[in-house]
């Protein structure tokens, strides 16, 4: 998924997502990335403001902006607080390009905002989805939308026109790796006209947490799920995200095969074209 900058209204996660590797943001803080990750947030309420000061800078060359690479933003306080749809209406003011990614239903109040982006070629939506198991989904993301919630906004945005995609990320070995056929299937129907997939990884704090939570929740599957996560590490990020290894390499297999089946296609492409620059501004720290 490319991207010149990654932006988050929000520091902490409702969701509550229990692989969340923003979790360990928390800790640098000071904070627990268990209960506090989940309940003591941070907003960044002057948000849509730095973005016009940002954009206003004299040197500033557009690049697109993803919202919510490491937290929700469309997680439950953004319907009191608005920050994610205030950062939207300058975007579609200043006709820049942005790629949106949650697991939130809300983003549909944000629909008709969204339709106007999209018919400049400013937006792309990633909706994350890992299982079709609502069990499972509400022990792994316990106040995120179930899988069949998102299914019908997948199905709304890309019938309003907005050109949406799956997000299976991440797969988590033993609970989630059988159901990567299901899912893309589930998700093609519904208007979803491509697809990424990403592996689970697991680093300091969140390592222990899931481990944790695997002992409660799949005792069975515990070790053989840590063992093949270890096993799929990369020495980086984007190495961890696509995992090594046979093990790895037979998921990607698997979901080129299924993508090809069921004619996902590529993102589009957004313009950088269009973007006005009405002033010049400073540059202020609102990218993370």
């Amino acid at each position: 998924m490319p991207f010149a900058y990654g932006a988050n209204p929000y520091r902490g996660c409702e969701h509550g997502c229990i692989y969340c590797y923003a979790r360990e943001r928390h800790a640098e803080l000071g904070l627990s990335p268990g209960l506090d990750f989940e309940s003591r947030l941070f907003d960044k309420p002057h948000a849509a403001a730095l973005l016009q000061q940002t954009f206003s800078r004299a040197g500033y060359k557009p690049g697109i902006i993803a919202l919510g690479t490491a937290t929700d933003c469309y997680q439950p306080i953004e319907r009191s607080l608005g920050i994610t749809r205030a950062m939207l209406e300058v975007l579609l003011a200043w006709r820049h390009p942005v790629r949106l990614i949650t697991k939130s239903t809300l983003i549909l109040r944000d629909l008709e905002l969204l339709r106007e982006l999209a018919a400049s070629q400013l937006v792309v939506v990633h909706l994350s989805l890992i299982t079709l198991d609502d069990e499972l989904s509400r022990r792994l993301e316990p106040r995120a939308a179930g899988p069949g919630p998102r299914l019908r906004a997948m199905e709304q945005l890309a019938q309003a026109g907005i050109p949406v995609g799956v997000m299976l990320a991440p797969v988590i070995p033993i609970l989630t790796d059988g159901d990567i056929e299901k899912v893309l299937e589930a998700a093609r129907q519904a208007g979803a006209s491509f697809a990424a997939m990403g592996l689970l990884r697991l680093s300091g704090a969140v390592h222990e947490l899931f481990a944790q939570w695997l002992e409660e929740h799949a005792p069975p599957s515990a070790r053989r799920c840590l063992t093949k996560v270890a096993q799929t590490a990369g020495s980086s990020v984007a190495e961890s995200l696509q995992g090594q290894g046979p093990y790895a390499h037979m998921l990607q297999q698997r979901f080129a095969l299924a993508c090809r089946r069921l004619g996902f296609g590529t993102a589009p492409e957004l313009r950088l074209d269009l973007f006005r620059r009405p002033g010049n501004g400073q540059q202020l720290e609102l990218f993370e």
